[in-house]
């Protein structure tokens, strides 16, 4: 795992395959995870199956659901397919009551 960001109880992590993110995403955090983010996403080969791992996220965060929509776009945007996003417990239900994973390829959503 490559480290491309550590801030205040945030840190997003990249493999070969995608982003992890572990810690409380904040807003105050967000904008400079997203941009991470999107500077790794902007650097793999068009075509690229890529993930996005939000299962260490620690609480409910809007915040986070609105990095994981900047990645989706950035995703789009660079050629590159959207896999799998895995969301902890928590994100998943706020993601599963803004209908996220109708629009996502959300593992495990809820029933």
């Amino acid at each position: 795992m490559t480290p491309l960001l550590e801030s205040g109880s945030v840190r997003l992590t990249a493999d070969g395959r995608g982003l992890k993110v572990d810690g409380q995403v904040g807003f105050e955090a967000a904008s400079a995870l997203a941009e991470a983010g999107q500077d790794w996403l902007s650097s793999q080969p068009t075509g690229t199956a890529v993930t996005f791992d939000l299962s260490g996220v620690a609480d409910v965060s809007s915040a986070a659901l609105s990095v994981l929509l900047e990645w989706a776009r950035a995703a789009r945007a660079a050629g590159l397919e959207l896999q799998v996003v895995r969301l902890s417990p928590a994100l998943l239900r706020l993601a599963d009551l803004a209908g996220l994973e109708r629009l996502l390829p959300v593992e495990n959503a809820l029933a």
